[in-house]
This record gives C-alpha cells, structure tokens and sequence, in this order.
C-alpha cells in the first residue's frame, strides 16, 4: 500500500515540479495526473500497490464534493440575490447551445458532410 502512495505521489510532485518550471497555467495535480495516465498507457498495466491505493481512494470520492456543497451554502445569500439573473443565463446558455448545434448540423448537412437520411435510419 505504501509503494502504491509513493507512486501517486512522485506522480503529483512531478506535476507540481512541471507546473511551476513549465506549464504555470494548469495546477500540478492535473498535470501529474495526466502523466501518471501516460505512464500507465505506456506500461499496458496497474501494479498492485496501486490498484490497492486508488481503489481505497475512489471508495471516498463523495467526501471531495463536501467543499462545492460547503460553498454554495456559504455563497446562498448572495445566489438568492442573484437568483434570476443566475436562472437567465442557465436557461440562456441551453438554448444558444441548442441554436448553434442546430445550425452547425445545417451547415454540415448542406455542405454534404453528414447526411440526413443516414441519421434517422440510425
């Protein structure tokens, strides 16, 4: 179980080395993750150590949602405030990603990129 920790962590420390000599834009925890995914890729295999840390760590994964819940109770003064203008521009984003998706499928189905008549056979 300890070597599967130190592997997760070299990994995260890795990332936060690259993110603050390379990439100062992305946190290091993402960037080593997406290196421990690499690296996984390329060894075609998850030691045991691993498999045993990673799935003790995703029996918790609800505990990592607590400080968004915590946040919206903190903020709920002010997104009751707000509450309208949060509603609209929901509500407001929906429908434009309906809008554009519609007319890109148009425009694809005009140019000749998909067809039609394939998609309802489907």
């Amino acid at each position: 179980m300890v070597a599967g920790l130190v592997q997760i962590l070299f990994f995260q420390g890795l990332g936060e080395l690259m993110s603050k000599l390379l990439l100062p834009t992305l946190p290091g925890p993402v960037i080593g993750l997406v290196i421990l995914l690499i690296w996984l890729i390329v060894r075609k295999e998850i030691s045991p150590a691993l498999l045993l840390v990673s799935n003790g760590f995703s029996q918790y994964f609800g505990l990592l949602f607590v400080p968004a819940a915590t946040g919206v109770v903190l903020f709920l003064p002010q997104i009751k405030a707000h509450a309208l203008a949060i509603i609209l521009a929901l509500v407001g984003s929906v429908v434009l990603t309906i809008i554009a998706s519609a007319l890109v499928l148009k425009l694809m189905a005009k140019e000749e990129l998909i067809h039609p008549e394939r998609l309802s056979n489907e």
